[in-house]
């Protein structure tokens, strides 16, 4: 079942219609820089290199500022071709953009930072970026030909490197701002106590989480310390990751029974045809309105369109109240990263795991 069609129709006068979404765009203000970051972006994770530099183009011609991608995407590259290709061809400048990529996991390490910006920003032909973020608390070891985590041939777990420190990390990210590699400076994937830490060891606070957040896992209380430490929220997966069924399914074996049909739910549907619009916008909509940033990723032009067409309506308190209610905590969780066989034993794995019906049974 499509659960994303619109209860409306696209006039022949569409391209007036977007350019009019450009000037709607909403941004936050980051604290310490005070550098505006748009509340919407282009998540690329799972897209291909092939497909993702047309897309990113197209995006832009859309009008979407703010690109996120990560080293362990495999697509900084044809990011960075279309980001070229698209202010050589006089379509803007590198200053309207706003560019987010990550340090991998395989670089989690004070000797690697620098080493992996480096190699990064070359990858995205820039010579900075606007946001650096740590990608995962925790760290493998690197295999040095395709930078790529090692794994125990024997167990087939991964090569878990328990050395990781985020301090010393954190210091030489802070170094990295200095030096104008970076503007801005966060983390993915932390939790709160990891978060203290950095924050009573650091010269400059984390600017920016992001974090899986959606209507069925909204992280209410990792938000309230966020906005209580001045540190702006990014969601990915705000729609449930419908991508990721297939992705998991197929790569690791998941049950397709472990993924939320956010698009599909009454509640959203009944609130979509309301004020015509597609779930999709309602989902993206509830968090901007909550002042969160949405990365929703998309290859198709008119997805594309559909999720930027999220800011000229309102929710009222009853249907912010009816969103708010679906949240399911920890159980609407989609991604602990267990699929990195061995992960959870890392000291700093950063969730909670599952309790398996074996220990609900003790």
């Amino acid at each position: 079942m499509n659960c994303r069609k619109r209860v409306w129709f696209i006039s022949r006068h569409s391209l007036c219609y977007y350019f009019q979404n450009i000037r709607n765009m909403k941004y936050i203000t980051l604290s310490q820089t005070e550098d505006l970051m748009p509340t919407l972006g282009l998540g690329t994770w799972q897209a291909a290199p092939d497909v993702i530099e047309s897309t990113v183009y197209k995006a832009l011609d859309l009008g979407y500022r703010h690109i996120d991608t990560a080293f362990n995407y495999n697509n900084e590259e044809a990011i960075g071709n279309a980001i070229k290709k698209w202010i050589d061809d006089g379509k803007g400048t590198r200053k309207d953009l706003f560019i987010t990529t990550k340090l991998p996991h395989v670089g989690n390490r004070e000797s690697d930072v620098m080493k992996f910006l480096n190699l990064q920003l070359s990858r995205l032909q820039m010579s900075y970026v606007d946001l650096y973020l740590i990608h995962v608390p925790f760290a493998f070891y690197c295999d040095p030909e395709t930078f790529t985590p090692l794994i125990n041939k024997d167990t087939g777990d991964y090569e878990l490197d328990k050395e990781t420190n985020h301090i010393t990390t954190w210091k030489k990210m802070e170094e990295c701002q200095k030096k104008g590699l970076t503007r801005n400076l966060g983390l993915s994937n932390f939790n709160e106590n990891q978060i203290t830490k950095i924050i009573k060891a650091s010269t400059v606070k984390p600017q920016v989480l992001q974090v899986e957040l959606h209507a069925y896992f909204q992280q209410v209380d990792l938000r309230k310390f966020c906005a209580e430490n001045d540190i702006a929220v990014t969601a990915y997966a705000p729609l449930g990751s419908p991508g990721a069924k297939t992705h998991f399914v197929t790569k690791y074996n998941y049950s397709p029974d472990v993924f939320p049909d956010l698009l599909c739910l009454k509640e959203v549907n009944d609130i979509a045809e309301k004020h015509g619009k597609t779930p999709a916008q309602v989902l993206l909509h509830f968090l901007v309105q909550q002042k969160v940033v949405v990365i929703p990723k998309s290859t198709s032009e008119n997805r594309l369109k559909e999720n930027m067409d999220i800011y000229d309506f309102e929710l009222s308190p009853p249907e912010m109240n009816t969103l708010k209610k679906l949240d399911k905590g920890e159980d609407g969780r989609i991604f602990n990263f267990l699929f990195w066989k061995g992960v959870e034993r890392h000291p700093e794995y950063p969730f909670k795991l599952p309790v398996t019906e074996a220990e609900v049974t003790k």
